[in-house]
């Protein structure tokens, strides 16, 4: 089937309405200020927003944010949620829909120690490892169904790095432009074996927000959408005032680290779609993919139609 390409600048689904001056939004992260949010944050630093006549305000998040929640509830016009996130939740009945993917390759994967024999991720579920997971997380469903955890054994991971640091048979999931080059910095070289290689691969970073604010503002999720995908092209190419404005907000980020992550992230986020149509693109294609691979796992309550869960383009 031919892929059905989703724009969302020109051909953008909604009349030709201006929004109003100083339009007040806010967009709620689910992370805290890093890289992986680059673009949201060049939108703010080079006043892309207030261009579009918005006054938006970019609210950090945390372990546990519940974005899709919020999105659900209205109690925010935007979140970042992952592209799993959004058909879960829209098969409980939350009326939330993507309208801009960051991450076009899944970032999740899965850290060992540069040294260890395992050369590839059906080795690491066959090789008797300790690995710490998230359970419950889509990508970790996926991959016990597809390999099985009766030959490894799993712990919590409970975030950082330390028991990898002090055990070099320790394997646990990351997300490729965080762990692993805290770990480098440390003075540990990883090898890292991606999610998205193994055939799960949910658009991640993704800007969603919820029914009534797609029916009643559309003016404002044109102007939203158009101001970040110009805000992440911005980045991209010159990424150094928004890592400025970023360390402000996050001591934990300095400005090397912030310039090797950039550099990782990039090849995650641009490909030969978003170099033809432009970053954030989305694919009808690559949400049937989700949806069938969703159902097949149980984590699907009631069928969804893709129709439902992003926006399409005229």
């Amino acid at each position: 089937m031919k892929k059905v390409i989703l724009l969302f600048l020109s051909t953008f689904a909604f009349a030709q309405v201006s929004v109003a001056v100083n339009t007040k939004t806010t967009l709620v992260l689910n992370w805290k200020a890093e890289p992986e949010f680059g673009g949201f944050y060049t939108a703010q630093v080079e006043k892309i927003y207030e261009k579009n006549k918005l006054d938006a305000e970019i609210v950090q998040g945390g372990a546990g944010t519940p974005t899709v929640q919020m999105l659900a509830a209205g109690k925010v016009d935007f979140a970042i949620v992952s592209g799993d996130e959004v058909a879960i939740a829209r098969s409980n009945g939350a009326d939330v829909v993507a309208l801009f993917a960051v991450f076009q390759k899944a970032p999740y994967a899965f850290m060992l120690h540069e040294k260890s024999p395992i050369k590839n991720m059906e080795e690491l579920f066959n090789s008797g490892s300790t690995v710490a997971v998230v359970n419950g997380l889509p990508y970790v469903t996926y991959l016990e169904k597809k390999y099985g955890f009766k030959k490894i054994k799993t712990v919590p991971f409970a975030g950082g790095i330390t028991n990898f640091l002090s055990d070099k048979n320790f394997v646990q999931q990351c997300f490729i432009s965080s762990e692993p080059l805290v770990a480098a910095k440390q003075g540990v070289k990883t090898k890292t074996f991606l999610v998205a290689d193994t055939g799960f691969n949910p658009y991640t970073v993704v800007m969603a927000t919820n029914g009534k604010t797609l029916k009643n503002k559309p003016e404002l999720v044109k102007a939203m959408v158009a101001s970040v995908k110009a805000g992440w092209e911005a980045y991209l190419k010159d990424p150094k005032a928004t890592h400025e404005a970023i360390a402000k907000l996050n001591s934990a980020m300095t400005m090397e680290a912030m310039s090797e992550i950039h550099k990782v992230e990039t090849a995650f986020i641009e490909n030969a779609e978003t170099r033809k149509y432009g970053i954030g693109i989305m694919t009808e294609h690559r949400w049937k993919e989700l949806l069938v691979q969703l159902n097949e796992l149980g984590l699907l309550k009631k069928p969804v139609q893709t129709s439902e869960i992003f926006v399409k383009s005229l």
